[in-house]
């Protein structure tokens, strides 16, 4: 199969990944997440990355902060560590028996700036609550994690159970059907997939998905929900991709 720009529902299209990007998912998989130069450039190399566009794009990486330069080769920065630990726990996410609770989180600081509240959305968004209203954020208390600290400023948490029921406000808060049909859709390109670079192509878009999946109960879940399937053939991938590394 080769990758064109197959639309998704729910999702852009799949494009074929920059020089760049190769190399991030690479890091990305890597644990740890740094490869001596000479590796890099072998792994790369299935995926149409040539030695001088590698060159180029380290370069560039290096100088935007995005790799770290190491006595043997590249390294993932302290920022882009972050989002590696976003990506293990979107494939092994972290949850516990659900007795019915939800989380609330109630904003509470005011006068903050666009930039600031835009920030605070996203980081309450990567935490997998979703927005019941302006300022006021929930999602059923299965997930095993604190919030961050330095969150303690501007909002107040609290433990509670909404009277609609959990089934109904669940689908009211996520895009659920729309997440199972995207889902459903990478899986069938996943089955296709014949070149390496239409691999990585396709796995970039899975685990940008994954993230976005709220990992909810399976009881608010709908029939027949694929995030276990999806998360499973990106573990697959994974798993040979590091053995590829590897063998580089």
């Amino acid at each position: 199969m080769r990758i064109d720009e197959t639309a998704l529902p729910g999702e852009a299209a799949l494009r074929p990944l920059s020089a760049r990007s190769v190399v991030l998912s690479l890091l990305l998989g890597a644990h740890p997440p740094e490869l001596p130069g000479r590796d890099l450039a072998r792994a790369v190399e299935p995926f149409g990355v040539g030695g001088s566009t590698l060159r180029a794009a380290l370069s560039r990486m290096t100088a935007a902060g995005d790799l770290l330069r190491t006595d043997t080769g590249y390294r993932l920065s302290e920022r882009l560590l972050d989002r590696q630990r976003r990506q293990d726990d979107a494939l092994h996410p972290h949850t516990r028996a659900w007795d019915g609770d939800w989380e609330m989180v109630v904003i509470t600081a005011t006068g903050r700036g666009p930039a600031e509240r835009a920030d605070l959305r996203t980081r309450l968004g990567a935490l997998r609550l979703a927005e019941l209203r302006e300022g006021v954020w929930l999602r059923p208390a299965n997930l095993r994690r604190p919030l961050p600290d330095d969150l303690a400023a501007v909002i107040q948490s609290f433990t509670t159970r909404p009277a609609p029921p959990a089934r109904d406000l669940a689908a009211t808060l996520w895009p659920l059907v729309t997440w199972a049909d995207t889902a459903r859709v990478l899986l069938d390109h996943i089955a296709r997939v014949e070149r390496p670079a239409d691999g990585l192509t396709v796995f970039a878009a899975v685990v940008r998905h994954l993230l976005a999946d709220p990992v909810l109960p399976p009881a608010l879940l709908p029939t027949d929900w694929p995030g276990t399937a999806l998360r499973t053939a990106y573990a697959d991938y994974l798993r040979e991709l590091t053995e590829a590394l590897r063998r580089a």
